[in-house]
């Protein structure tokens, strides 16, 4: 699990052009934000998203909560989270629900999270475009989001290291 801020400020990717032709691109910088919670199971390849105005320990609460309901979590299913170290993560007040265990990576190690290689995906329908409203941007990212939940196989071999322990029997 991790989460990705993206905004109003362009994401800007190189394209190609013909040698003759000069890339243009519509920019207006504006400094406003959304962050994109991104849950990914590396074996199956399957995802859990949620995007919202801002990260705080409250929000991760409710993302904690509902992905326990959303997934079962409780005496009979067991989830190992891996988390970074943000400070709402390691917060005294987050509250684990049961069957939810969380596992803090070392500090300064995305090549650890497989959910880091979540973002690039993300970010494929925003990059090099210009959203009007804040709200344009968050139909973009809900609808990329949608589509990820259909492209399993493509993200468990994204994010599915070769050092991953693999497993004989995949519970749903």
């Amino acid at each position: 699990m991790d989460e990705h801020r993206v905004g109003l400020k362009p994401v800007l990717r190189r394209i190609w052009v013909p040698w003759w032709d000069t890339p243009t691109a519509e920019v207006h910088w504006r400094f406003q934000w959304v962050w994109v919670y991104g849950f990914v199971h590396p074996e199956s390849g399957e995802t859990y998203w949620w995007v919202l105005p801002r990260v705080n320990t409250h929000l991760f609460n409710q993302v904690l909560a509902d992905f326990a309901r959303e997934f079962g979590l409780g005496d009979r299913k067991h989830v190992l989270l891996t988390v970074d170290r943000a400070g709402w993560h390691m917060s005294k007040e987050v509250q684990i629900p049961h069957g939810l265990h969380l596992e803090f990576l070392p500090p300064y190690s995305p090549e650890l999270q497989p959910a880091e290689r979540l973002w690039t995906l993300t970010n494929e329908p925003i990059a090099n475009n210009y959203f009007k409203s804040i709200n344009e941007l968050e139909d973009a990212l809900v609808a990329r989001c949608q589509v990820l939940l259909e492209h399993k196989g493509f993200i468990s071999r994204l994010t599915c290291y070769h050092w991953w322990p693999k497993t004989s029997i995949y519970d749903n």
